[in-house]
Protein backbone atom coordinates (compact mmCIF):
# COMPACT_ATOMS: atom_id res chain seq x y z
CA UNK A 1 0.00 0.00 0.00
CA UNK A 2 1.14 3.53 -0.82
CA UNK A 3 1.18 5.54 2.37
CA UNK A 4 -0.86 8.73 2.19
CA UNK A 5 0.34 11.95 3.73
CA UNK A 6 -1.64 14.64 5.44
CA UNK A 7 -3.28 17.22 3.20
CA UNK A 8 -5.76 20.07 3.18
CA UNK A 9 -9.03 19.89 1.23
CA UNK A 10 -10.93 23.04 0.29
CA UNK A 11 -14.56 22.82 1.41
CA UNK A 12 -17.22 25.38 0.41
CA UNK A 13 -18.74 25.28 3.90
CA UNK A 14 -15.85 25.04 6.37
CA UNK A 15 -13.12 26.30 3.98
CA UNK A 16 -10.03 24.30 4.93
CA UNK A 17 -10.45 20.69 6.09
CA UNK A 18 -7.12 19.28 7.30
CA UNK A 19 -6.81 15.52 6.81
CA UNK A 20 -4.20 13.67 8.82
CA UNK A 21 -2.35 10.79 7.18
CA UNK A 22 -4.81 8.16 8.45
CA UNK A 23 -7.82 10.09 7.17
CA UNK A 24 -6.12 10.77 3.84
CA UNK A 25 -5.47 7.04 3.42
CA UNK A 26 -9.19 6.33 3.95
CA UNK A 27 -10.27 9.10 1.58
CA UNK A 28 -8.04 7.66 -1.16
CA UNK A 29 -9.84 4.28 -1.16
CA UNK A 30 -12.35 3.45 -3.93
CA UNK A 31 -15.01 2.71 -1.31
CA UNK A 32 -14.80 6.24 0.08
CA UNK A 33 -14.50 7.86 -3.35
CA UNK A 34 -17.82 6.16 -4.18
CA UNK A 35 -19.49 8.74 -1.92
CA UNK A 36 -18.76 11.43 -4.53
CA UNK A 37 -21.52 9.82 -6.61
CA UNK A 38 -24.18 9.52 -3.89
CA UNK A 39 -26.18 12.71 -3.50
CA UNK A 40 -26.57 13.96 0.03
CA UNK A 41 -30.26 14.79 -0.35
CA UNK A 42 -31.63 12.10 -2.61
CA UNK A 43 -34.19 13.77 -4.86
CA UNK A 44 -34.08 17.28 -3.39
CA UNK A 45 -32.15 18.47 -6.46
CA UNK A 46 -35.40 18.11 -8.44
CA UNK A 47 -36.74 21.01 -6.36
CA UNK A 48 -33.53 22.83 -5.39
CA UNK A 49 -31.18 22.48 -8.39
CA UNK A 50 -28.13 23.36 -6.31
CA UNK A 51 -28.67 20.36 -4.03
CA UNK A 52 -26.28 18.13 -5.96
CA UNK A 53 -23.73 17.99 -3.16
CA UNK A 54 -22.70 14.53 -2.10
CA UNK A 55 -21.96 12.28 0.85
CA UNK A 56 -18.22 12.70 0.21
CA UNK A 57 -18.33 16.41 1.08
CA UNK A 58 -20.57 15.77 4.07
CA UNK A 59 -18.21 13.11 5.44
CA UNK A 60 -15.28 15.53 5.23
CA UNK A 61 -17.36 18.12 7.06
CA UNK A 62 -18.27 15.79 9.92
CA UNK A 63 -14.61 14.77 10.23
CA UNK A 64 -13.70 18.46 10.43
CA UNK A 65 -16.29 19.26 13.11
CA UNK A 66 -15.28 16.22 15.14
CA UNK A 67 -11.70 17.43 15.14
CA UNK A 68 -12.83 20.85 16.31
CA UNK A 69 -14.92 19.29 19.11
CA UNK A 70 -12.00 17.16 20.29
CA UNK A 71 -9.72 20.22 20.24
CA UNK A 72 -12.27 22.16 22.31
CA UNK A 73 -12.41 19.37 24.90
CA UNK A 74 -8.61 19.21 24.94
CA UNK A 75 -8.27 22.94 25.59
CA UNK A 76 -10.59 22.60 28.58
CA UNK A 77 -8.55 19.70 29.98
CA UNK A 78 -11.55 17.38 29.64
CA UNK A 79 -9.63 14.68 27.77
CA UNK A 80 -7.35 14.25 30.79
CA UNK A 81 -10.33 12.61 32.50
CA UNK A 82 -10.29 9.69 30.03
CA UNK A 83 -8.74 6.32 30.84
CA UNK A 84 -5.62 5.27 28.94
CA UNK A 85 -7.43 3.15 26.33
CA UNK A 86 -10.00 5.86 25.57
CA UNK A 87 -7.23 8.42 25.29
CA UNK A 88 -5.18 6.26 22.91
CA UNK A 89 -8.15 5.60 20.64
CA UNK A 90 -9.24 9.23 20.22
CA UNK A 91 -7.98 9.22 16.60
CA UNK A 92 -10.53 6.49 15.88
CA UNK A 93 -13.31 8.91 16.81
CA UNK A 94 -12.35 11.14 13.89
CA UNK A 95 -12.07 8.17 11.53
CA UNK A 96 -15.50 6.92 12.60
CA UNK A 97 -16.89 10.40 11.88
CA UNK A 98 -15.26 10.31 8.44
CA UNK A 99 -16.69 6.87 7.69
CA UNK A 100 -20.11 7.20 9.31
CA UNK A 101 -21.93 7.33 5.93
CA UNK A 102 -19.70 5.00 3.91
CA UNK A 103 -22.52 2.43 3.69
CA UNK A 104 -25.14 4.84 2.32
CA UNK A 105 -27.46 3.57 -0.39
CA UNK A 106 -28.13 5.28 -3.69
CA UNK A 107 -30.32 8.36 -3.17
CA UNK A 108 -29.44 8.33 0.51
CA UNK A 109 -32.35 7.85 2.92
CA UNK A 110 -34.98 7.16 0.25
CA UNK A 111 -33.95 3.50 0.11
CA UNK A 112 -34.40 3.09 3.87
CA UNK A 113 -38.11 3.79 3.53
CA UNK A 114 -38.56 0.31 2.12
CA UNK A 115 -39.56 -2.49 4.45
CA UNK A 116 -36.55 -3.63 6.51
CA UNK A 117 -36.52 -7.12 4.97
CA UNK A 118 -36.28 -5.61 1.47
CA UNK A 119 -32.85 -4.07 2.03
CA UNK A 120 -29.57 -5.47 3.40
CA UNK A 121 -29.87 -3.26 6.50
CA UNK A 122 -29.63 0.32 7.73
CA UNK A 123 -26.76 2.21 6.11
CA UNK A 124 -24.84 2.15 9.39
CA UNK A 125 -25.03 -1.67 9.31
CA UNK A 126 -24.13 -1.83 5.61
CA UNK A 127 -21.04 0.17 6.51
CA UNK A 128 -19.55 -3.05 7.90
CA UNK A 129 -19.05 -4.54 4.44
CA UNK A 130 -17.19 -1.41 3.35
CA UNK A 131 -15.04 -1.38 6.49
CA UNK A 132 -14.01 -4.94 5.64
CA UNK A 133 -13.09 -4.05 2.06
CA UNK A 134 -9.35 -4.44 1.35
CA UNK A 135 -8.70 -0.71 0.88
CA UNK A 136 -10.40 0.61 4.00
CA UNK A 137 -9.37 -2.31 6.19
CA UNK A 138 -5.71 -1.81 5.24
CA UNK A 139 -5.98 1.89 6.06
CA UNK A 140 -7.65 1.23 9.41
CA UNK A 141 -5.32 -1.60 10.41
CA UNK A 142 -2.65 1.07 10.77
CA UNK A 143 -4.52 2.13 13.93
CA UNK A 144 -3.76 -1.17 15.61
CA UNK A 145 -5.51 -4.44 16.39
CA UNK A 146 -9.27 -4.21 16.74
CA UNK A 147 -9.55 -0.76 15.14
CA UNK A 148 -12.02 -1.90 12.46
CA UNK A 149 -14.35 -3.37 15.09
CA UNK A 150 -14.08 -0.34 17.37
CA UNK A 151 -14.76 2.08 14.52
CA UNK A 152 -17.73 -0.02 13.38
CA UNK A 153 -19.14 0.09 16.92
CA UNK A 154 -18.79 3.87 16.97
CA UNK A 155 -20.64 4.20 13.66
CA UNK A 156 -23.49 1.99 14.91
CA UNK A 157 -23.69 3.83 18.24
CA UNK A 158 -22.64 0.76 20.24
CA UNK A 159 -19.28 1.90 21.56
CA UNK A 160 -18.55 2.50 25.24
CA UNK A 161 -16.05 5.22 24.37
CA UNK A 162 -16.85 8.44 26.27
CA UNK A 163 -16.74 10.39 22.99
CA UNK A 164 -19.33 8.15 21.29
CA UNK A 165 -21.80 11.05 21.36
CA UNK A 166 -19.71 13.03 18.88
CA UNK A 167 -20.31 10.34 16.24
CA UNK A 168 -23.77 9.02 17.02
CA UNK A 169 -26.25 10.42 19.53
CA UNK A 170 -28.52 13.37 20.17
CA UNK A 171 -25.68 15.79 19.59
CA UNK A 172 -23.72 13.96 16.92
CA UNK A 173 -21.91 16.40 14.69
CA UNK A 174 -23.41 14.79 11.61
CA UNK A 175 -26.57 16.84 12.22
CA UNK A 176 -24.73 20.15 12.43
CA UNK A 177 -22.87 19.58 9.17
CA UNK A 178 -25.84 18.38 7.14
CA UNK A 179 -28.06 21.25 8.30
CA UNK A 180 -25.49 23.89 7.46
CA UNK A 181 -24.39 22.18 4.23
CA UNK A 182 -27.88 21.38 2.96
CA UNK A 183 -29.09 24.94 3.50
CA UNK A 184 -26.01 26.28 1.67
CA UNK A 185 -26.47 24.12 -1.41
CA UNK A 186 -30.25 24.45 -1.48
CA UNK A 187 -29.93 28.22 -1.28
CA UNK A 188 -32.27 28.55 1.70
CA UNK A 189 -31.73 30.42 4.99
CA UNK A 190 -33.15 27.73 7.26
CA UNK A 191 -30.11 25.77 8.48
CA UNK A 192 -28.59 28.34 10.83
CA UNK A 193 -26.89 26.70 13.83
CA UNK A 194 -24.70 28.51 16.36
CA UNK A 195 -21.83 26.09 15.78
CA UNK A 196 -19.15 28.00 17.67
CA UNK A 197 -21.23 28.36 20.82
CA UNK A 198 -22.35 24.74 20.71
CA UNK A 199 -18.80 23.43 20.36
CA UNK A 200 -17.61 25.80 23.08
CA UNK A 201 -20.26 24.42 25.43
CA UNK A 202 -19.11 20.79 25.05
CA UNK A 203 -17.81 19.02 28.09
CA UNK A 204 -17.65 15.53 29.62
CA UNK A 205 -19.88 14.57 32.51
CA UNK A 206 -21.52 11.67 34.29
CA UNK A 207 -25.01 11.78 35.77
CA UNK A 208 -23.91 9.95 38.90
CA UNK A 209 -20.66 8.65 40.33
CA UNK A 210 -21.47 5.14 39.13
CA UNK A 211 -22.15 6.23 35.53
CA UNK A 212 -19.61 6.42 32.72
CA UNK A 213 -18.32 9.68 31.30
CA UNK A 214 -20.11 10.92 28.18
CA UNK A 215 -20.37 13.99 26.00
CA UNK A 216 -22.47 16.74 27.57
CA UNK A 217 -23.20 20.43 27.12
CA UNK A 218 -22.96 23.19 29.66
CA UNK A 219 -25.99 25.35 30.31
CA UNK A 220 -24.59 28.14 28.16
CA UNK A 221 -25.17 25.85 25.18
CA UNK A 222 -28.96 25.87 25.59
CA UNK A 223 -29.45 28.66 23.06
CA UNK A 224 -27.29 26.75 20.57
CA UNK A 225 -29.41 23.63 21.13
CA UNK A 226 -32.46 25.76 20.36
CA UNK A 227 -30.90 26.90 17.10
CA UNK A 228 -30.15 23.27 16.22
CA UNK A 229 -33.72 22.18 16.87
CA UNK A 230 -35.31 25.02 14.93
CA UNK A 231 -32.89 24.49 12.04
CA UNK A 232 -33.97 20.85 11.82
CA UNK A 233 -37.62 21.84 11.99
CA UNK A 234 -37.29 24.39 9.21
CA UNK A 235 -35.23 22.09 6.97
CA UNK A 236 -37.64 19.19 7.33
CA UNK A 237 -40.63 21.44 6.72
CA UNK A 238 -39.19 23.30 3.73
CA UNK A 239 -36.64 20.95 2.15
CA UNK A 240 -36.54 17.33 3.30
CA UNK A 241 -40.34 16.93 3.33
CA UNK A 242 -41.12 19.38 0.52
CA UNK A 243 -44.07 17.98 -1.42
CA UNK A 244 -42.12 17.45 -4.67
CA UNK A 245 -39.23 15.79 -2.80
CA UNK A 246 -41.72 13.46 -1.14
CA UNK A 247 -43.42 12.82 -4.50
CA UNK A 248 -40.13 11.69 -6.07
CA UNK A 249 -39.23 9.67 -2.98
CA UNK A 250 -42.47 7.66 -2.90
CA UNK A 251 -42.23 7.04 -6.66
CA UNK A 252 -38.67 5.77 -6.20
CA UNK A 253 -39.75 3.58 -3.30
CA UNK A 254 -42.48 2.01 -5.43
CA UNK A 255 -40.04 1.57 -8.33
CA UNK A 256 -37.56 -0.35 -6.17
CA UNK A 257 -40.30 -2.41 -4.50
CA UNK A 258 -41.75 -3.36 -7.86
CA UNK A 259 -38.34 -4.14 -9.32
CA UNK A 260 -37.58 -6.50 -6.44
CA UNK A 261 -40.94 -8.24 -6.90
CA UNK A 262 -40.43 -8.55 -10.67
CA UNK A 263 -36.93 -9.98 -10.25
CA UNK A 264 -35.24 -7.01 -11.94
CA UNK A 265 -33.34 -6.49 -8.71
CA UNK A 266 -32.34 -8.72 -5.84
CA UNK A 267 -31.77 -7.54 -2.30
CA UNK A 268 -27.98 -7.53 -2.55
CA UNK A 269 -28.11 -5.32 -5.65
CA UNK A 270 -29.08 -2.38 -3.43
CA UNK A 271 -25.90 -2.08 -1.34
CA UNK A 272 -23.10 -0.61 -3.41
CA UNK A 273 -24.47 1.14 -6.51
CA UNK A 274 -24.35 4.91 -6.68
CA UNK A 275 -27.34 6.99 -7.77
CA UNK A 276 -26.72 6.79 -11.49
CA UNK A 277 -25.45 3.22 -11.32
CA UNK A 278 -28.73 2.04 -9.81
CA UNK A 279 -30.88 3.85 -12.38
CA UNK A 280 -28.66 2.55 -15.20
CA UNK A 281 -28.86 -0.98 -13.80
CA UNK A 282 -32.64 -0.79 -13.78
CA UNK A 283 -32.77 0.61 -17.31
CA UNK A 284 -30.43 -2.13 -18.57
CA UNK A 285 -32.44 -4.93 -16.99
CA UNK A 286 -35.70 -3.51 -18.31
CA UNK A 287 -34.13 -3.45 -21.77
CA UNK A 288 -33.11 -7.11 -21.47
CA UNK A 289 -36.67 -8.42 -21.27
CA UNK A 290 -40.21 -7.87 -20.16
CA UNK A 291 -40.88 -5.54 -17.26
CA UNK A 292 -44.20 -4.32 -15.85
CA UNK A 293 -45.27 -1.14 -17.62
CA UNK A 294 -45.63 0.72 -14.32
CA UNK A 295 -41.93 0.25 -13.60
CA UNK A 296 -40.95 1.76 -16.93
CA UNK A 297 -43.35 4.63 -16.23
CA UNK A 298 -41.87 5.28 -12.78
CA UNK A 299 -38.28 5.17 -14.02
CA UNK A 300 -39.08 7.63 -16.80
CA UNK A 301 -40.97 9.88 -14.38
CA UNK A 302 -37.92 10.15 -12.12
CA UNK A 303 -35.41 10.66 -14.92
CA UNK A 304 -37.52 13.27 -16.74
CA UNK A 305 -39.00 14.87 -13.61
CA UNK A 306 -42.59 14.08 -14.44
CA UNK A 307 -43.52 13.50 -10.83
CA UNK A 308 -46.81 12.37 -9.29
CA UNK A 309 -49.06 15.30 -8.36
CA UNK A 310 -50.81 16.04 -5.10
CA UNK A 311 -54.48 15.07 -4.97
CA UNK A 312 -54.89 15.35 -1.18
CA UNK A 313 -52.81 17.35 1.30
CA UNK A 314 -53.62 17.55 5.01
CA UNK A 315 -51.50 19.33 7.60
CA UNK A 316 -50.81 17.81 10.99
CA UNK A 317 -53.29 20.13 12.70
CA UNK A 318 -56.02 18.97 10.31
CA UNK A 319 -55.58 15.34 11.31
CA UNK A 320 -57.08 13.58 14.31
CA UNK A 321 -54.63 12.56 17.03
CA UNK A 322 -53.20 9.09 16.46
CA UNK A 323 -54.55 8.78 12.93
CA UNK A 324 -53.31 5.80 10.91
CA UNK A 325 -50.80 4.61 13.47
CA UNK A 326 -50.27 1.62 11.13
CA UNK A 327 -48.89 3.78 8.31
CA UNK A 328 -45.22 3.83 9.39
CA UNK A 329 -44.88 0.08 10.01
CA UNK A 330 -47.33 -1.64 7.64
CA UNK A 331 -45.88 -0.96 4.23
CA UNK A 332 -47.66 -4.04 2.88
CA UNK A 333 -51.01 -2.63 3.97
CA UNK A 334 -50.18 0.81 2.59
CA UNK A 335 -49.44 -0.79 -0.80
CA UNK A 336 -52.86 -2.46 -0.81
CA UNK A 337 -54.55 0.82 0.14
CA UNK A 338 -52.69 2.66 -2.62
CA UNK A 339 -53.76 0.16 -5.26
CA UNK A 340 -57.38 0.15 -4.08
CA UNK A 341 -57.39 3.96 -4.20
CA UNK A 342 -56.10 3.74 -7.76
CA UNK A 343 -58.82 1.25 -8.66
CA UNK A 344 -61.51 3.46 -7.11
CA UNK A 345 -60.28 6.35 -9.29
CA UNK A 346 -60.03 4.30 -12.47
CA UNK A 347 -56.22 4.31 -12.45
CA UNK A 348 -53.71 1.52 -12.92
CA UNK A 349 -52.14 -0.20 -9.87
CA UNK A 350 -49.01 1.65 -8.84
CA UNK A 351 -50.33 5.04 -9.96
CA UNK A 352 -51.35 6.26 -6.47
CA UNK A 353 -49.08 6.91 -3.50
CA UNK A 354 -50.00 7.54 0.13
CA UNK A 355 -47.38 9.48 2.08
CA UNK A 356 -47.19 10.38 5.76
CA UNK A 357 -43.47 10.56 6.58
CA UNK A 358 -42.45 9.52 10.05
CA UNK A 359 -39.29 10.41 11.90
CA UNK A 360 -40.30 10.76 15.54
CA UNK A 361 -36.69 11.10 16.67
CA UNK A 362 -35.75 13.91 14.29
CA UNK A 363 -36.18 16.56 17.03
CA UNK A 364 -35.38 14.33 19.97
CA UNK A 365 -32.91 15.32 22.64
CA UNK A 366 -31.33 12.90 25.05
CA UNK A 367 -28.07 14.22 26.40
CA UNK A 368 -26.50 15.40 29.62
CA UNK A 369 -26.71 19.05 30.62
CA UNK A 370 -24.37 20.55 33.20
CA UNK A 371 -26.18 23.30 35.11
CA UNK A 372 -24.33 26.39 36.27
CA UNK A 373 -24.43 25.12 39.86
CA UNK A 374 -22.68 21.94 38.76
CA UNK A 375 -25.79 19.76 38.82
CA UNK A 376 -25.86 17.21 35.97
CA UNK A 377 -29.24 16.32 34.49
CA UNK A 378 -30.37 14.51 31.37
CA UNK A 379 -32.60 16.26 28.86
CA UNK A 380 -35.22 13.72 27.86
CA UNK A 381 -38.78 13.58 26.63
CA UNK A 382 -39.82 14.81 30.07
CA UNK A 383 -38.15 18.22 29.68
CA UNK A 384 -36.59 20.17 32.54
CA UNK A 385 -38.19 22.73 34.84
CA UNK A 386 -36.73 26.21 34.55
CA UNK A 387 -35.46 25.67 31.01
CA UNK A 388 -37.18 25.87 27.66
CA UNK A 389 -38.94 22.57 27.28
CA UNK A 390 -36.99 21.41 24.25
CA UNK A 391 -38.32 17.83 24.19
CA UNK A 392 -41.98 18.87 24.38
CA UNK A 393 -41.32 21.57 21.79
CA UNK A 394 -39.69 18.95 19.60
CA UNK A 395 -42.81 16.75 19.67
CA UNK A 396 -44.99 19.73 18.78
CA UNK A 397 -42.77 20.77 15.89
CA UNK A 398 -42.65 17.19 14.59
CA UNK A 399 -46.46 17.08 14.58
CA UNK A 400 -46.78 20.30 12.61
CA UNK A 401 -44.06 19.32 10.15
CA UNK A 402 -45.72 16.08 9.04
CA UNK A 403 -48.15 16.38 6.15
CA UNK A 404 -50.37 13.58 4.89
CA UNK A 405 -50.49 13.53 1.10
CA UNK A 406 -51.88 11.42 -1.67
CA UNK A 407 -50.06 11.62 -4.99
CA UNK A 408 -51.19 10.27 -8.36
CA UNK A 409 -49.42 9.94 -11.68
CA UNK A 410 -52.59 10.88 -13.54
CA UNK A 411 -54.69 12.91 -11.11
CA UNK A 412 -58.13 14.12 -11.97
CA UNK A 413 -57.86 17.30 -9.95
CA UNK A 414 -58.05 17.43 -6.17
CA UNK A 415 -59.81 14.70 -4.21
CA UNK A 416 -62.10 15.29 -1.28
CA UNK A 417 -60.20 14.43 1.92
CA UNK A 418 -63.17 13.19 4.00
CA UNK A 419 -63.34 9.61 2.63
CA UNK A 420 -59.62 9.27 3.15
CA UNK A 421 -59.82 10.54 6.72
CA UNK A 422 -62.57 8.04 7.44
CA UNK A 423 -60.31 5.24 6.18
CA UNK A 424 -57.23 6.39 8.07
CA UNK A 425 -59.16 6.75 11.30
CA UNK A 426 -59.81 3.00 11.17
CA UNK A 427 -57.62 0.37 12.76
CA UNK A 428 -55.45 -1.75 10.54
CA UNK A 429 -57.74 -4.75 11.18
CA UNK A 430 -60.74 -2.80 9.90
CA UNK A 431 -58.79 -1.58 6.86
CA UNK A 432 -57.70 -5.13 6.05
CA UNK A 433 -61.27 -6.42 6.34
CA UNK A 434 -62.54 -3.74 3.96
CA UNK A 435 -59.81 -4.55 1.48
CA UNK A 436 -60.39 -8.30 1.75
CA UNK A 437 -64.11 -7.77 1.15
CA UNK A 438 -63.38 -5.84 -2.04
CA UNK A 439 -65.09 -2.70 -0.73
CA UNK A 440 -64.30 0.65 -2.34
CA UNK A 441 -62.32 2.71 0.13
CA UNK A 442 -62.64 6.06 -1.57
CA UNK A 443 -66.06 7.16 -2.76
CA UNK A 444 -65.57 10.90 -3.02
Amino acid sequence: MTHSTSRTVRDPLWQNVHLDAAAAAVVDTPEFQRLRRVKQLGFAHLVYPGAVHNRFLHALGVYHLTGRAIDALERKGQLDRLDDLSRRTIPEIKLAALLHDVGHYAFSHAMEELEPEAIPGHHEEVADQFLESPGIRTALDEQGAGAVQRIGDLIRGRSQHPLQGLVSGSLDLDKIDYLRRDSLFCGVPYGAVDVDRLLDSLTLARQSESDALEVAVSEKGISALESLMFAKYQMFRNVYWHHAVRSATVAFRRLVEGSLEAGLLVRNDLAGPTDEELLNLLAARMAEGEAPAILRTLLTALVDRRLPKRTVELLGDELPEGIADWLPHRRDLVRRVEDRLAEDQGLEPGYVFLDYPANPRMLELRLLLVRRRGEVIRLTSEGEAGLIDLPRLGRSLHHTTRVLRVFALEPAGRWKPEPLLDLLASSEDVVERRLDAGEPIYTG
